[in-house]
């Protein structure tokens, strides 16, 4: 068996040198808030059944047991809603999805469409939103590429720029805007998508933000602590395509978990009132194929 399929099911997906295989990643997380009062919360964390991914199998818990009405929003995001109780809440997920083996396409050949051309459906997608303020920068945003081929190659451009102006860091928190970020040239992930989706409706190109889990398959691994990623996609010849400028780099296993006009839509969690996050942690890793999810820790004491 080749080297590049040392771990891999050879039973469907992709094919290489005539196998077919697909590849397995554990994602989930494991949150603790505290409140002061009793708080309805809600929590988007889960994945889409399907996507490039298909949700294979998954485990949560909340300690203490409370009560958890599931939902799917407007947007096809699952949504879990919960009261959190005076004192520590802890959300526990761990879940199981086949992703292909392949890295994000690339198709430098598609073609733009006219906003007269787009779909009823991705209008909205053109409009500014809280944190990503289009009209602000549409001078800017022709001036900087409006000489670039409109379609894949123009969104390219702009993912290119970001990757290159925009300096990778914290500092920016959940109330600043892609404006904000692009002014400063610094942010985070959430900040490199918001300016992609902003630059791409100020061309008059459909874009939304996304949210999910990200392994580092094939990729020199990152030191710090894991966290949930953004990227954004952009409607080019008449289909959603992933872009990621805070990488730009196609990547392998991406698990997606939700999609909006920007963070505010697909927030990890919103909290109807004052409640402090006390710990996070994240996963996204491959594991192999005959891989099976443990049961939820028997104990997720609540310190």
């Amino acid at each position: 068996m080749p080297e590049s399929l040392q771990g891999k099911n050879p039973a469907r997906g992709c094919c290489l040198g005539g196998l077919a295989y697909y590849m397995h990643v554990r994602i989930g997380c494991d949150v603790v808030y505290d409140t002061s009062y009793p708080t309805p919360t809600i929590f988007i964390v889960r994945p889409r059944d399907k996507a490039t991914h298909v949700l294979l199998n998954e485990v949560r818990q909340a300690t203490p047991a409370v009560p958890m009405h599931d939902y799917v929003d407007s947007f096809g995001n699952h949504c879990w809603r919960i009261t959190a109780p005076v004192g520590q809440l802890r959300v526990y997920y761990d879940a199981l999805a086949e992703v292909p083996p392949t890295p994000d396409p690339t198709l430098s050949d598609l073609r733009g469409i006219p906003v007269e051309d787009l779909p009823d459906e991705v209008l909205m997608y053109t409009l500014p939103s809280r944190h990503c303020q289009s009209d602000l920068v549409i001078g800017e945003a022709w001036d900087l590429f409006g000489h670039t081929t409109p379609g894949w190659s123009r969104v390219q451009a702009i993912s290119d720029w970001i990757h290159t102006n925009i300096t990778y860091g914290k500092g920016s928190i959940a109330t600043t805007s892609g404006y904000e970020a692009y002014q400063q040239r610094h942010g985070v992930c959430r900040d490199f998508a918001h300016i992609g989706v902003m630059l791409c409706r100020a061309m008059n190109i459909p874009a939304r933000y996304v949210c999910g889990y990200l392994p580092e398959i094939g990729v020199i691994p990152d030191p710090a602590p894991m966290d949930f990623h953004a990227w954004f996609e952009a409607w080019v010849d008449g289909e959603w395509r992933t872009f990621d400028a805070r990488h730009n780099i196609p990547r392998i296993g991406r698990v997606l978990v939700g999609r909006g006009r920007d963070a505010v839509d697909v927030a990890f969690s919103t909290g109807y009132g004052p409640s402090s996050l006390i710990s996070m942690r994240v996963w996204a890793d491959e594991v192999p194929a005959d891989f099976k999810l443990p049961p939820a820790p028997s104990a997720l004491e609540v310190t």
